[in-house]
């Protein structure tokens, strides 16, 4: 199974084709669009690794943008003692789901690719006949 590390928001994530994984909020980015991450760190398998100065030059992540939304409330609270001062502030940091779809490597070769997700159909349910 081969893995990537990318790099986004200031974070490293290590990625293989098919995770779900929260990332910070991509900007103009709408869901179900697809994403390139070009900023790949290292890549490779169980038998080889490419690691890239400081990063490696062709290689790609290609991912699909799930949903952007918010994550729970943290709360903020300070106080100073004696005093009678205090204040509290919240905080929802954005971020974005995203599914990993191929990893390509340095020459373009896709060295995985996630399976298609198939979209349930809307089956008709037979109706229920009115009891007598």
């Amino acid at each position: 199974m081969s893995y990537a590390v990318i790099q986004t928001g200031g974070k490293q994530y290590k990625v293989k084709s098919g995770d779900i994984i929260k990332v910070e909020k991509l900007p103009d980015s709408k869901p179900a669009t697809n994403i390139e991450f070009k900023e790949i760190l290292a890549y490779g398998d169980n038998k080889i690794i490419e690691i890239g100065t400081p990063t490696v030059k062709g290689a790609k992540v290609e991912a699909n943008l799930i949903k952007n939304s918010k994550n729970r409330t943290i709360l903020v609270f300070k106080k100073r003692r004696r005093q009678n001062s205090r204040r509290k502030n919240g905080h929802r940091q954005e971020y974005s789901m995203i599914r990993i779809n191929k990893i390509f490597s340095k020459d373009g070769k896709i060295l995985s690719e996630a399976e298609k997700i198939a979209k349930p159909s809307k089956k008709e349910v037979p109706k229920k006949e009115a009891s007598k």
